[in-house]
């Protein structure tokens, strides 16, 4: 890693442990939006790190947008999912939209004036993008939508939300930008979540919604090939989200069996308790290596790097769910109160080997490319 990035790591854990880590537990106490870390994030240009100079972003590569949210879930994850979220919701407009479509969209969302996001799961449909029933009609000039979507983040925080619909034949789906003021666009109640309590989360739901011509992103017909096209990055940032939650549960844990006396001795003098720290920092570091050989693949265009984000994914989730866990065990009785952090984490940690696809359709995309000569330095 180079030096720049080795300097904006470490402006990162500084943001994250004075400006974001102090809020996180009344966050997920109140259930409410993390305000004051967002706020924070604003003034360090963060929300447009992962858009275009010329659309008021900062251009920053994939690296920097893992980095970014893994500090900040180290802190706080909720906060680092409203970010992700954020570019989630315009990387199609800035990788296939017209020129007019995104001027309209992403400036204000890389100042972090308005949020977004993007509109891919069903009742019907999760990891199954082909389980979608949301349908796009052409009238006119305009689009007609209609259709519920479901765990919608950022929802009804943001502004503007991509909307993956059936615009067509069988397999012919296009991408729509809504706002939502849109008439027809409404929001349901906030889901009552385990984790990520801070992160807004609610169905996205459209009767008959129009927008105009210009609000679909490219090929209204090529939607699901442009998601597809995404969700190696998007995955990716799951991946360090998850990473992130484990160095925060690590470093609690270190911490505290550090001060912590028992016996007449600090805790991290015995043996056992050695050992389970040490298997944690091995979870951590081995993660942190392959999700950043998979960033690597992914800026590269390796042909490999759809089965190695799939890897990173898997692995930096289930060892997120493995740190936080031991973490518990490590503090005990106060692991399980609300008074150390690592309860949150561990709450946190199970939605990322559920979402942007689950850890068993992960480990089909990974065979699938092992059986291609894909995934195989």
């Amino acid at each position: 890693m180079n030096t720049e990035l080795l300097d904006f790591r470490a402006m990162m854990q500084d943001l994250a442990s004075t400006q974001v880590a102090p809020y996180a537990r009344d966050v997920d106490e109140q259930e409410r939006f993390p305000e004051e870390a967002w706020q924070a994030l604003c003034a360090a240009d963060l929300p447009g790190l992962a858009h275009p100079t010329e659309l008021g972003g900062s251009d920053g590569d994939l690296a920097a947008q893992a980095i970014a949210v893994e500090e900040l879930s180290a802190a706080c994850a909720s906060t680092a999912m409203v970010l992700l979220v954020n570019w989630a919701g315009t990387c199609t407009v800035i990788h296939q939209g017209s020129d007019e479509l995104k001027k309209l969209v992403v400036p204000d969302v890389s100042t972090g004036a308005v949020g977004a996001g993007w509109c891919l799961t069903e009742p019907t449909g999760g990891s199954d993008l082909s389980g979608i029933r949301t349908k796009a009609q052409r009238d006119g000039s305009d689009w007609v939508l209609n259709g519920q979507k479901r765990f919608i983040s950022n929802a009804d925080w943001g502004d503007w939300f991509a909307v993956l619909a059936r615009s067509g034949e069988e397999n012919e789906f296009g991408v729509f930008m809504v706002h939502k003021s849109d008439a027809g666009l409404s929001f349901g109640p906030p889901e009552k979540k385990m984790g990520l309590r801070g992160s807004p989360t609610a169905d996205v739901i459209l009767e008959d919604c129009r927008i105009p011509g210009e609000r679909v992103v490219g090929d209204p017909t090529q939607g699901y090939k442009y998601i597809i096209d995404e969700l190696n990055g998007s995955r990716a940032l799951i991946a360090a989200q998850a990473l992130g939650l484990a160095k925060g549960a690590l470093r609690t844990a270190i911490e505290y069996t550090a001060e912590r006396r028992q016996f007449g001795s600090a805790l991290s003098t015995f043996q056992m308790v050695r050992a389970m720290v040490a298997d944690a920092a091995i979870r951590v570091e081995s993660a942190s290596a392959l999700l950043y050989k998979a960033v690597d693949a992914i800026e590269n265009k390796d042909p490999r790097a759809r089965s190695l984000v799939s890897m990173a994914k898997v692995l930096c989730s289930d060892n997120a769910m493995a740190v936080t866990t031991d973490a518990v065990q490590l503090l005990g009785g106060y692991g399980f109160t609300r008074e150390y952090p690592v309860e949150r984490m561990m709450r946190d940690a199970k939605v990322t080997q559920i979402y942007e696809g689950s850890n068993q359709i992960q480990r089909l995309v990974i065979s699938k490319g092992l059986y291609k000569r894909e995934a195989l330095s």
